[in-house]
């Protein structure tokens, strides 16, 4: 105990430490279900996955993945089920941010779709990754 009480600030320290350590882990979902670019095409070229785009009709309009299918948002559940009839395949749900498709992915899970997962970044880590991006034209 007088270890403690004479040591206080530097034990607050550590834990401080260990909590902005283990915070992206914990902020991405425990990470495991995020991919990035590379290992979403990776996905894409080895094991057939799916990528779908949640994001609005002008977000989509303005710039999104080339190849990926749109979805907004609050049709996934109704839509996924025609895009993916296979629920082991793999399905990586992207945003403008990754902050949008980490709960979609997840609801996609919860769906059954089991290998179901989220862009890490999203479109803005897709582009710095300098992977293909197309725009539709209004």
């Amino acid at each position: 105990m007088e270890f403690i009480t004479q040591n206080w600030m530097l034990i607050t320290i550590a834990v401080l430490s260990a909590g902005m350590l283990a915070w992206p882990s914990v902020s991405q979902g425990g990470g495991a279900m995020a991919v990035s670019p590379t290992q979403a095409v990776q996905l894409i070229n080895r094991e057939r996955a799916t990528l779908i785009d949640i994001t609005s009709d002008d977000e989509y309009r303005a710039a999104h993945a080339k190849g990926a299918k749109h979805v907004p948002a609050d049709d996934l559940e109704k839509a996924l089920g025609k895009i993916v009839k296979d629920k082991e395949r793999p399905v990586v749900i992207m945003c403008a941010t990754g902050a949008r498709s980490r709960g979609a992915a997840a609801r996609a899970r919860k769906a059954g779709y089991t290998r179901a997962l989220s862009l890490a970044g999203g479109l803005g880590a897709w582009r710095q990754a300098n992977m293909p991006v197309e725009t539709q034209n209004a």
